[in-house]
């Protein structure tokens, strides 16, 4: 195999989502400030890349569409073992959404060329839509195929899927190139050694601008984009709650009546 990609999305840390809001002027999140790290499903894409690469050689790079700064979290999946990393980062990019970012994707995918399979997290934690793959493989005119938790190689270029379907599971077999979107169940990311991380200092991450992808700007950023958001909610929830007194065999006789009130058993 020549070339494997793994699309990642950085991504709002979960324990500072509080902080985010939407601009009201264009409808996007507001991120500024906010740490970012690798979408959690993409380390798992990472990680089969990594293993087809030691099974049958090859290169694997990193394709991400970000600002500038997120270039420090594309180090993080350098130091998995990661060969290298492409960034898209242009102003016109802001604001764009599942199908502009695919266009950019693709773009960004064209620009690396020679690429045998194209490997990507079956969602996002911001944003959860599930389109990019079926996008993305639209675009570059390749079959692709969602919820993968299984892949098998019959040889360089035949392989055997296992995908995840309603109520059971599909077993495939597909041939390259070819863009999957994988789900947690296929492996275990491997654990980032102290060394990996010092090599990914020294590993290239080029940065491409729409004027090295020459996009329209009309399929780029908002213009691109026919969805926009149009609000955010950070929501509360709280379980009911009784406070159960009295003896032991009180608190007893009271909670099995509540268990049977509830219909729990």
């Amino acid at each position: 195999m020549k070339r494997i990609i793994v699309c990642i999305k950085p991504v709002p840390d979960p324990t500072h989502w509080k902080r985010m809001s939407v601009d009201r002027g264009t409808g996007t999140l507001k991120r500024e400030g906010i740490p970012g790290i690798i979408n959690p499903l993409d380390k798992h894409a990472i990680e089969a890349a990594l293993m087809i690469r030691e099974e049958g050689g090859g290169e694997v790079v990193l394709l991400s569409m970000a600002p500038p700064f997120a270039a420090s979290t594309l180090r993080e999946g350098l130091a998995m073992g990661v060969d290298r990393a492409v960034l898209l980062a242009d102003p016109l990019f802001a604001g764009s959404d599942t199908l502009a970012t695919a266009r950019v994707l693709a773009a960004g995918c064209r620009s690396v060329k020679d690429v045998d399979l194209v490997l990507l997290g079956n969602l996002s934690i911001d944003g959860s839509t599930g389109q990019i793959c079926s996008q993305l493989g639209e675009l570059l005119d390749l079959p692709s195929i969602m919820h993968v938790i299984g892949l098998e190689f019959e040889d360089s270029v035949c392989m055997i899927i296992t995908q995840k379907i309603e109520g059971g599971y599909a077993r495939l077999r597909a041939t390259t190139p070819i863009v999957l979107s994988v789900r947690k169940e296929l492996n275990k990311p491997r654990y980032t050694p102290f060394a990996g991380i010092l090599a990914a200092e020294t590993k290239e991450i080029k940065i491409l601008s729409n004027a090295d992808l020459d996009m329209e700007t009309a399929h780029i950023g908002l213009e691109g984009s026919p969805t926009k958001m149009a609000g955010l909610e950070n929501r509360r929830s709280e379980r009911p709650r009784e406070r159960v007194e009295g003896s032991p065999k009180e608190i007893a006789r009271r909670l099995a009546d509540r268990i049977y009130e509830y219909g729990i058993i």
